[in-house]
């Protein structure tokens, strides 16, 4: 295993979004022996997905893309990435849905309204096993309702992103910084956990004379929370891309974590036809 060998295996890591290291395990072995024709056809379903893309989204001076299988979250501004960050996404039973929408507001110390399938599925039993799971946790009830109170265990952490759209996803903050050094990544209810939340708002409100950097900082100290309508709507794509050119000119292939590349690749070929 020399230095050679190295540097292969750590530009192969990064270009199948693994974990940029030098240690292989059977997980990642296996993945190199997977054959060429299975690469070759996750080019034709990507290239099939980047056809339902809105083209007015290329256009936009600034916007936020997300690729759900290479767990990355990018902000674009005039062609090039100011920012990528980690991400977690949803778990394969409440996978984080592809959408086109706009930034619209960020909510600094938001409240954790929490959705009725997570109080039917997870709240209750926790709540029968211990009587004190809402004080523990930080929850209140609101008008009948349980929400989770700002602070720095709220599960959507410090900052709220919110864009309109009609699954009630939104982009946000996490307490659980330590789940971003895994290589597996999906783990939410369906929105998406980004690592760089912070760095994102200071960017969206960098000329923003109204909320400068001491204000931000206050604000994610709040005990409520505090709403920021963003004078300019930032576009923000969520999409499933197991094949992705990097700005290296790199193409990257990412595990099909939830599955779908088989049934639209025959899909094209029964149309094909």
């Amino acid at each position: 295993y020399n230095e050679e060998l190295m540097t292969a295996v750590l530009n192969y890591k990064k270009r199948h979004g693994y974990k940029a290291d030098y240690f292989l395990t059977a997980k990642h072995i296996q993945r190199m022996n997977m054959p060429i024709e299975n690469y070759i056809k996750s080019i034709i379903v990507n290239m099939e997905r980047w056809r339902w893309i809105d083209p007015e989204l290329t256009k936009c001076d600034e916007c936020i893309v997300v690729n759900i299988p290479s767990y990355k979250l990018f902000y674009r501004k005039n062609d090039v990435n100011i920012l990528e960050s980690k991400i977690l996404v949803g778990k394969n039973m409440t996978e984080t849905v592809v959408l086109s929408s706009n930034i619209t507001q960020i909510v600094f110390s938001p409240y954790w309204n929490i959705p009725r399938s997570i109080i039917k599925n997870e709240l209750k039993d926790l709540m029968e096993r211990d009587e004190n799971y809402l004080a523990n946790h930080n929850i209140e009830w609101n008008k009948g309702n349980p929400r989770q109170k700002p602070g720095s265990k709220n599960s959507l952490g410090l900052i709220k992103f919110v864009f309109p759209n009609s699954s009630d996803i939104y982009l946000h903050d996490t307490p659980s910084k330590d789940l971003f050094e895994y290589e597996y990544r999906a783990y939410s209810h369906g929105c998406i956990n980004m690592n760089r939340a912070k760095e994102l708002a200071l960017l969206f409100l960098k000329d923003d004379p109204d909320w400068p950097i001491e204000r931000i900082d206050e604000a994610m100290k709040g005990e409520v929370e505090t709403v920021c309508i963003l004078k300019n709507k930032i576009p923000i794509h969520i999409g499933y891309f197991t094949s992705w050119v990097n700005d290296s000119g790199e193409i990257c292939f990412y595990n099909d974590i939830y599955l779908r590349d088989d049934p639209l690749y025959a899909l094209l070929l029964k149309d094909s036809k």
